[in-house]
């Protein structure tokens, strides 16, 4: 597969975009260069001439298990958000509403050019979001939502037994990690302080360290949940966290809105990486980052959506939009240029989940993971910063093609590894499903 004369933005540091061809062969990136001569007959070719050809985006933060819930818990803050809408909510999934809301999710992220997810499960039917994943094409990292903490508020269905929960975790690590030829990798998953006992974060730590794996959590979102944190274990919740050995290079944090003094230097030391998802935080009044001292301070940084109900978009432009304006009025307007927002969101959430070798960037030796932006019109390639267009001017429209691994996931603007149709018409079925059973569950 070779793909011809687009506008490569390879996010290689240091590089400049510059127009040439990307060959891939057996799903790694063989060679780049001006014209790159067929090596076969049968070799097929992508045309990108008047197109950008970028890095597949890496969404270090979703939970797809709530992409069925859009628009059912707005304009509420964290902690009522979660006890009022969304717990309930996962605890109502069966394992084929999961799968209807993990197909629903990956569409609409394969589709705006997400190529590799981190992905925070619910408690329970954590393989049909590996099944899911895998039949997809996409690069997924994810995990069984661990929650073995009553807070008083945690519906049944979701509170599990710590060693319950443990075993449940190392089966689906055994069974999942590695899998499809490692496109699958499993990721050890507490959902947060607030939800998970001392002796679960501690056995996780060991456990993931163990097993050379990811631990993805979150953690300051809210200075709610910063106060239950505080009031139970009498510590801030980032110095809590690693009181528990949870802290390390293999940590991605959700959020880290609401940090106490010196918390970021903890971060920066244990090697921890920060997912930011703007829109879920300013949604939920959760609050502003400080993304730009995080970035200055050494403390890596990626981007999420996060949940479709926080959000109602699972859309990597987006948030590559919001992650620059709104800490211009804050810190300047030279502040989160687009060039560093579009590193967030490629080779930043590489090295966050420790593949920064193997995926991130348009490189000799690497994934074939990218994709093709089609402006709409070759015109506007003329001039300007393409940085800016990317994170400033361009849409999930705009994605033409999508590759993982070499494969096309998305030709021609049109979905070749799921169908809409299906994906749709299963969604339908299961929404229907869940407001009928809400409903129900009101009247009784």
């Amino acid at each position: 597969m070779i793909v011809r004369g687009g506008l490569i933005l390879s996010m290689k540091p240091g590089e400049s975009p510059f127009v040439g061809d990307v060959r891939i062969c057996d799903g790694r990136i063989a060679e780049i260069g001006a014209a790159i001569l067929h090596v076969g007959s049968s070799e097929d070719a992508i045309d990108a001439r008047g197109c950008l050809v970028i890095p597949g985006f890496v969404q270090s933060h979703v939970h797809l298990c709530q992409t069925l819930f859009r628009n059912m818990a707005d304009d509420l803050e964290l902690l009522d958000w979660l006890h009022d809408r969304i717990w309930p909510f996962e605890a109502w999934h069966q394992e084929e509403s999961m799968r209807a809301s993990a197909d629903l999710g990956l569409f609409e992220l394969i589709a705006g050019g997400t190529t590799t997810i981190l992905d925070m499960g619910s408690v329970h039917h954590t393989d049909s979001l590996f099944v899911a994943a895998a039949e997809s094409g996409i690069r997924y990292f994810g995990g069984k939502c661990l929650m073995d903490f009553d807070d008083g508020l945690v519906p049944a269905g979701l509170l599990e037994d710590t060693e319950v929960a443990l075993a449940e975790s190392i089966r689906l690590a055994d069974h999942w990690h590695g899998a499809e030829n490692g496109r699958l990798s499993y990721a050890f998953a507490p959902r947060f302080a607030v939800s998970c006992t001392d002796k679960l974060l501690r056995e996780i730590g060991v456990e993931a360290r163990n097993r050379g794996m990811l631990i993805h959590t979150h953690a300051s979102e809210s200075r709610g949940e910063i106060a239950a944190v505080k009031e139970r274990t009498g510590l801030d919740n980032i110095r809590y966290l690693e009181s528990t050995g949870l802290l390390s290079s293999s940590t991605i944090l959700a959020h880290c809105i609401h940090l106490e003094e010196g918390e970021d230097e903890l971060l920066r030391t244990k090697g921890c990486h920060v997912a930011h998802c703007p829109s879920s935080n300013l949604k939920l009044a959760s609050g502003i980052a400080k993304i730009p001292d995080f970035l200055a301070s050494g403390i890596n940084v990626g981007l999420g959506a996060d949940g479709a109900p926080c959000n109602n978009r699972l859309d990597m432009f987006r948030e590559m939009h919001l992650a620059s304006l709104i800490q211009k009025p804050i810190h300047g307007p030279k502040s989160m240029p687009a060039r560093d927002v579009l590193e967030m969101a490629t080779l930043n959430g590489a090295k966050a989940l420790g593949a920064e070798q193997e995926f991130g960037s348009i490189e000799v030796g690497k994934l074939g993971d990218m994709i093709v932006l089609d402006p709409g019109s070759p015109g506007e390639l003329s001039g300007g910063d393409p940085y800016a267009q990317v994170v400033f001017h361009l849409s999930p429209e705009s994605v033409r093609d999508v590759f993982v691994g070499g494969c096309l996931l998305k030709r021609d603007f049109v979905m070749q590894s799921m169908d809409p149709a299906l994906t749709m018409l299963q969604a339908e079925q299961s929404f229907e499903k869940l407001t009928r059973d809400f409903a129900m569950k009101g009247k009784s």
